[in-house]
């Protein structure tokens, strides 16, 4: 039996909410004592995961636009650009899964993705019926990148904190289970997804700014600067004063927060807590 179009959206919804749920709840797997090899094979959880990922997929794509309508239409908000983010930092964490397997961050990944994709489905944004400029489906599909690429960097600055503290316990006697990845490498990987984010971002506001007519110093203009100037501040320090650990993560997550405000803060404000009708464009 096929779903009609109409009921694909809460069916994937339903089956992917419920996947990450009981992958959060379900209970890690204890560590191998004799087979290395078994630490390489998923366990249930993660098969979960890797469903409610899936069904996620089909629920973005499914939601993304009003199959119902004559012409199709496409919608976006900030509750699909949440979604959408969380799908990717979970595509990214699913392939690095060997190294980054932590029971904590899996399970916060799943609670964060199950609300995710309950809220684009509650709140599944504004219509976009046509197409002003040529550029805007890029400037849109780089702006999710760019969200992707910091979330994806938040995840390797809390593996990079996780494993500071897994030093520190060394040193002081006591022992703690953390993911594999030296710490070297986290911290080398959160700033490479900095940098590929701060790039990305780069490239969102010069198409933004090619299609803007008239220009508007709106909020959410006004926050992508500033976070595109917190990156850049924490780029330019660690390569000429070589910041490292809380500095450079203090100034990832100010930057984070700002963007986060950018588009989805100012778009949950106008969408739900004033009931007004965006701006239209990304």
């Amino acid at each position: 039996m096929i779903l009609s179009p109409s009921l694909l959206p809460l069916a994937s919804t339903v089956l992917a909410a419920g996947a990450y749920g009981l992958a959060a709840a379900w209970p890690a797997r204890p560590a191998p004592e004799s087979e290395a090899s078994d630490k390489h094979r998923p366990d249930q959880a993660w098969w979960l995961l890797a469903f409610g990922w899936l069904a996620h997929a089909v629920a973005i794509i499914s939601e993304a636009f009003d199959w119902s309508a004559p012409v199709l239409v496409a919608r976006f908000g900030f509750a699909p650009a949440l979604s959408v983010t969380l799908w990717l930092v979970l595509a990214i964490y699913a392939w690095e899964r060997l190294q980054l397997d932590s029971p904590t961050i899996r399970r916060s990944l799943a609670v964060l993705a199950a609300i995710a994709v309950t809220l684009a489905f509650l709140y599944p944004g504004q219509e976009h019926p046509s197409i002003e400029h040529g550029l805007a489906p890029l400037h849109w599909v780089l702006g999710i990148a760019s969200y992707g690429l910091f979330g994806a960097a938040l995840l390797h600055a809390m593996m990079w904190r996780l494993a500071e503290r897994r030093l520190r316990d060394k040193t002081l006697g006591t022992v703690r289970k953390a993911p594999g990845i030296p710490l070297l490498k986290l911290e080398s990987l959160t700033l490479r997804f900095v940098l590929a984010g701060f790039v990305v971002l780069t490239l969102t506001l010069i198409l933004g700014s090619l299609f803007a007519n008239p220009w508007r110093w709106d909020h959410k203009t006004l926050f992508s600067i500033m976070s595109w100037s917190v990156f850049a501040v924490l780029l330019a320090g660690r390569h000429w004063l070589g910041w490292r650990g809380k500095t450079a993560i203090g100034w990832l997550y100010a930057g984070s927060a700002l963007l986060l405000l950018a588009y989805v803060g100012s778009r949950f404000v106008l969408e739900v807590l004033l009931h007004r009708q965006p701006p239209t464009g990304l």
